[in-house]
């Protein structure tokens, strides 16, 4: 529509929203149609100039369905965000539209052992902290954990902290219902349960606005933060597999980086000697002396060691792990960019390691695929062009490696690599005018 008729919507759209925080801010608007898409220098290309053009908070599932309504009449898009650390450009709207930021409806509606009921902008730290009330957890959290938001990290993310227990968000039980709005002329709210949340599981916001979620919650243990440096990468690598694959040591987080990432970590250097391949883990107190001998095994050092209750004060290690690994290495060299690597064996980590050497280097998260404890990679890549990315990319899959592209925005060309027939034809049913976040299913818009 030309630029008269749309402001004219958009005016009305925010006239219509009283009692409700509508945001016009051009500063403000520039910030909340932001994540930090900037990790990958294609989509900074692509994505660069994309802004919603007003924002609401609201603050109910009644005031959700108000803004639903208002934005139906007028066809206007609608992205939807929470805290906005996801890296692929999830929240960005791609074309402008009205941004509803959920931060707002950060409810606990209900805690009891093994399970919780939250409203989707419950901050993951903040709930983590009244649930170990109860001698329980989140059962994986990304490395953005004191920021994130619950419905963020479920609509956007995938795996993180915990996923060495219990692998991806999307692995069953993980969550347990999804109380969704329908983007109508008379928004519905939908209850899905069991396999029906996959339709909503990482889909960018495009199938539905979250409105509550109820997740399986994890026993919490007292966990020790470590570092475990190692002269040689593979010793480093073959160690947190065998920590991995021993599942009688408890632990949350195994994460492996091949010299030289730990020197961008500038605050832990004093427990990082030069040149060294490091292991940044979190291992249950309960089981330090097996851990230790573990570390002997490999000719290991740990140059780092605190209590749980030492390591719930300040920085944690999750902090340098999953993807705060990249952010700490592009503060220091922008030129770094990364990938996401399922190598499934050891073996087809030092092919990488060899073949690519500096280009891109080796950092490794395990996590639990299947039922086995596989290395996943988010590699540091030194960016040229975008054509030798895609060179990289190609090359990881040809030797039998699998590449979630985090260079793309569309949930199909990213990490599913085929159009999931159920998250379209749900979409078709729940958004016929195809108003949630444009652009970000291909298999929608074709």
């Amino acid at each position: 529509m030309p630029n008269t008729e749309r402001e004219t919507a958009l005016l009305e759209i925010a006239n219509s929203l009283i009692g409700i925080e509508v945001i016009s801010d051009r500063h403000q608007l520039e910030k909340l149609s932001l994540d930090y898409y900037h990790f990958s220098p294609v989509l900074q290309e692509q994505l660069a100039t994309k802004r919603g053009e007003l924002a609401v908070r609201p603050t109910t599932e009644v005031e959700v369905t108000q803004v639903v309504q208002a934005c139906v009449q007028h066809r206007m898009p609608i992205t939807v965000r929470g805290a906005g650390t996801g890296n692929y450009g999830q929240c960005i709207p791609l074309t402008g539209g009205v941004i509803l930021d959920l931060t707002k409806m950060n409810q606990i509606k209900s805690l009891t052992p093994g399970s919780a009921i939250v409203e989707p902008g419950v901050k993951m730290a903040a709930f983590d902290k009244k649930a170990r009330e109860i001698g329980w957890e989140l059962r994986m959290a990304p490395s953005t954990y004191r920021t994130a938001t619950i419905g963020g990290f479920i609509a956007g993310g995938s795996v993180g902290m915990g996923s060495i227990n219990y692998g991806q968000i999307s692995d069953r039980g993980n969550v347990r219902r999804v109380k969704i709005v329908t983007i109508e002329e008379q928004p519905q709210v939908l209850d899905l349960e069991g396999d029906q949340v996959q339709k909503v599981i990482h889909g960018y916001g495009t199938t539905g606005i979250i409105t509550e979620l109820e997740i399986a919650l994890a026993p919490a243990y007292p966990w020790r933060e470590m570092i475990v440096v190692f002269d040689e990468f593979m010793s480093a690598a073959r160690f947190g597999q065998t920590l991995s694959d021993s599942s009688g040591i408890v632990k949350k987080l195994v994460s492996v980086h091949a010299a030289p990432i730990p020197s961008y970590f500038t605050a832990l250097q004093n427990h990082l000697p030069e040149g060294k391949n490091a292991a940044l883990v979190m291992i249950s107190e309960y089981d330090l002396g097996l851990f230790r001998e573990l570390v002997k095994e490999y000719n290991g050092a740990i140059t780092y060691d605190k209590t749980a209750i030492e390591a719930s004060k300040g920085t944690s290690l999750l902090e340098f792990t999953w993807n705060h690994t990249t952010l700490h290495a592009r503060n220091l060299d922008s030129n770094f960019t990364y990938l996401q690597t399922f190598y499934f064996t050891l073996e087809r980590v030092e092919q990488m390691y060899h073949h690519f050497g500096d280009e891109a280097l080796i950092h490794l998260e395990f996590l639990l695929a299947g039922g086995k404890a596989v290395p996943a990679g988010l590699q540091l890549v030194r960016y040229t062009t975008e054509a030798r990315l895609n060179e990289i990319i190609r090359f990881h899959e040809s030797e039998g490696a699998f590449v979630a592209n985090p260079h793309v925005y569309t949930i199909e060309d990213g990490g599913n690599k085929q159009i999931d027939r159920d998250k379209v034809e749900f979409k078709q049913k729940i958004d016929p005018h195809g108003l949630l976040n444009p652009g970000k299913m291909r298999g929608f818009e074709h």
